[in-house]
Order: C-alpha cells, then structure tokens, then sequence
C-alpha cells in the first residue's frame, strides 16, 4: 500500500493514463521519438524530463491560464510553468512593454527609463530599501549570500532540511539518519558541502539556536514556506524565533519568495510582517521574462560599501553580462505596476481557497489518508495525512508513483498541474470553471483509486 491506495491500482491507473496520453499525441510521440535535433537526451534542458507522462508533449501556445500543444489539446494550467507564469502567460501589459522594448535594444549593460522607475517600485512594494537585478533566483541567492559571507567575515551558511534555493551549491544538502549529507543525485559535485553549510530541520527553534551558537555562520537562507517538497508551513511563532536567534548571534537572514510571491501583495514577507535583511524573488517578477530581484537594509548596504571600499580592486564573482538589461526593466515594470496587484492577488486568493476547499472536500468523500495545503493562490494536495511539520516529514509524505499516476490522469482530462509535488496555481486568468473542472477530475481520479 502506497497512501492507502494499493499498489496494483497505482500500476494499472498508471498503465492505463500512458497509453491514453500516448494514443492522444501522435505529434507530439513522433517528435520526440526522433528527438530534438542536437539536444542531449532529446530536449533543450534536462528537467523537461522530469514530467511524470511517457513523454513531453511539444507546445504550440500558451494565453492566460490555458495551454495548448501541437495536437490540439489545450488544457487548463494549474503549473504555469512552475511559478514562472504565476500571473498568467503573456499578460497583456507585459507584452506590450516587451514589443515596446524589442524596437529600442535588447541588452546595452546600461540603465534605461524603466529602471529609473524600478527602484522605487521594488523598495515600495517589497519593503527593503537597496536593491540588486539578476537573470534567475539562483544567481541572486548565490550574490546575496556572497554579500553576506563578506559583511560578516563568516564562511558558513545554514539551510533547512528540504529547502530549495535553485541551483546554489551550498544549499544541496540533506539530512539522512541525523546526519547531514550531500543531497542524493548530484551531478559531478566533489565537494563535501556539509563543510560550510550546517542544517537543521524546518520549525525547529531549539536546533536552530544550537546551530547558530557557534557564532559562525554568515546567514540563514530559508523559504518562508518548505515549497519544493510536500509543502511544510511555519507553525506559530517560528518566524519571530527565527528573526530573534538570527539577530541574537549576529546571523544574517535572507528570505527566499521566488515560490512564496504567491502569499499575497508583496510575498509572504509583507503578508506577514517578517523583517529579513535580505530578500530574494526570482520567476514571476517579469511576468515570464527572466529575471529576478535581490534586495538588502541600509545596514547590509553600509557594511558592504565598507567591505568593498577595504577590498583589492579586482572582478566581485558577482553579475552576469546579461542581468540587469532594458527587457527585464521593462518586463518588470510593467508587471510590478499592472501585474502584481491587490485586485489580481485578490482573485487569486478568491479561487486557490475555492480549489483548496474542493480538493479537501473529495479527499474526505473518498476517505483518503491525504490532505491539501495553501499559500495564497499555491495550493497542493498530498498523498499523507496533515499537517506537516519539517523536511523529513515531507520526504516520507511524497508518493512518486502514485503522483505521477495522477497527475498523468489530470492531463488525459484536461488538467494540467506541475510535476513537483502536485503543485497548484491560480492566476488572475484563472475561472471559476477551470478550477470546478479541476476539482472534478481529482474527485473522478479519486473515486477510482478509492474504489
């Protein structure tokens, strides 16, 4: 038994929902069958991979909460290119701010109009006052922490167990058996990371404050939420405990929100009044265009300025040739003044409580060992009792056969979501009857597996 669901019915829904998927996409099939020319394994970027059905289906189109692929199908997004199109595919001022752009340059490693605005819209809408841009949350991670290491003259950095901060090395680290590891999996990784990142598990105070004691470690990174896992929310008062301890032994504390902008109006940080010297948000903030935003206090800022001015000159370790260009500017401008808004969070909310409170609703009529979760407009259903507590929690609680059954059987009906943890999103674009649509499905495949 998996979940409460026994095997042999996992495999048979599993078998049956391949073999409908497959029969469905002959373009698709034959296009990926003969690969894509020069790609290693077939497609641009590994991941594409990772998608529970036999194989990717090609997109032709993406509008809204809608995508369709090359043979037709258009389905419902609930994935949303796993937060990166959290408000929607190619909104309207977005796009435009793009074709706009397009005719006056693309990149010139200079300031344009739009960043003149931007500063000021990030320190409003955000609450830190200094303020960095970068290609993807994983180099403004990697540059916040860099900062962080500098201000503090401290090399160690600590991480929760089942955090994700993109591709940055040092938080690949796990705990297994009680002791901390490398994360399984990594790819030509030949360092022990544990040797510079200490971690400890998610709500828990008391490790947390043994960990720091030792008054060596730069900064905490953390979510506010555990969210590329079975999602994990803070319990009361973790928050306030974290900033306390950090503070108490002269740790920086860096909040992540490229998962958690899904809060509400200014991510979970403002939602919540947390207080981080350092924030990072990647994926959504240019409304699908890559980029991503890293910010600091004006303490941060003045120790860093000291930093750099009792530094050799030299080249930082820090940029990219291409971050920080006029099509970010202008992506970002348009989304944070038109995008990213109280009325668009607020139907957001409005229809991820509704999804939340459907998916619930089936899992109790189908009396099923699982519970479902909510960020703001991220909803996920979990295939384990609730509520969890910690990374480990989390490990145990993922289903990988069973999920990707699911989620194989969503997409045969119409549905898509993403393929990390049954995530769920609703954007502004998103209906009514597209969330109905998608509780319908779950109850159905429900029903089947219950049966």
């Amino acid at each position: 038994m998996t979940a409460g669901i026994s095997h042999q019915k996992i495999t048979q829904l599993r078998a049956t929902e391949a073999q409908t998927y497959s029969a469905a996409r002959p373009k698709s099939k034959a296009a990926l069958a003969r690969g894509i020319a020069h790609f290693l394994d077939g497609v641009p970027m590994h991941w594409m991979r990772d998608w529970p059905m036999p194989f990717p289906f090609v997109v032709h189109a993406a509008k809204g909460a809608a995508i369709t692929d090359i043979d037709g199908h258009t389905l419902d997004d609930f994935c949303l290119g796993d937060t990166g199109s959290m408000f929607g595919h190619s909104p309207a001022p977005v796009a435009k701010a793009i074709r706009t752009q397009a005719n006056r340059g693309l990149t010139y490693m200079l300031p344009s109009e739009d960043a003149l605005e931007l500063g000021n819209m990030l320190s409003t809408l955000f609450g830190l006052p200094e303020w960095q841009i970068a290609t993807t949350a994983t180099d403004a991670n990697r540059f916040a922490l860099r900062v962080a290491r500098a201000v503090t003259n401290r090399d160690k950095i600590l991480v929760f167990n089942g955090c994700y901060h993109g591709a940055v090395d040092e938080t690949m680290v796990r705990i297994r058996n009680g002791k901390p590891i490398n994360r399984p999996g990594l790819a030509g990784e030949f360092r022990d990371l544990t040797e510079r990142t200490r971690i400890v598990e998610f709500n828990d105070l008391a490790a947390l404050e043994s960990a720091l004691s030792h008054e060596d470690v730069a900064c905490v990174i953390t979510e506010p939420v555990l969210t590329n896992s079975c999602m994990v929310l803070p319990d009361p008062g973790f928050h306030d405990g974290l900033r306390a301890l950090t503070r108490k032994y002269g740790t920086l504390l860096l909040i992540d929100e490229t998962h958690t902008i899904s809060s509400g109006l200014g991510g979970y940080t403002r939602v919540h009044g947390l207080l981080p010297d350092l924030f990072v948000l990647g994926k959504p903030v240019a409304g699908g265009v890559p980029a991503s935003v890293w910010g600091m206090t004006h303490e941060v800022a003045a120790r860093w300025q000291q930093d750099c001015d009792g530094r050799e000159p030299g080249y930082s370790g820090m940029g990219t040739t291409l971050s920080a260009n006029p099509l970010q500017f202008a992506a970002m401008r348009a989304t944070l003044s038109q995008i990213m808004t109280a009325d668009n969070y607020a139907h957001m909310e409005r229809g991820a409580a509704r999804l939340q409170s459907g998916i619930a609703a089936a899992i109790e009529k189908h009396a099923l060992p699982w519970h479902v979760t909510r960020v703001g407009a991220r909803v996920e259903f979990i295939c384990a009792p609730g509520p969890l507590h910690n990374g480990a929690e989390a490990e145990l609680a993922h289903a990988p056969d069973l999920e990707a059954a699911i989620q194989v059987a969503l997409i045969n009906r119409g549905t898509l979501i993403a393929p990390f943890h049954n995530m769920m999103l609703v954007s502004p674009a998103t209906t009514n009857r597209q969330i109905d649509r998608l509780i319908a499905n779950f109850s159905d495949i429900a029903q089947r597996l219950a049966a």
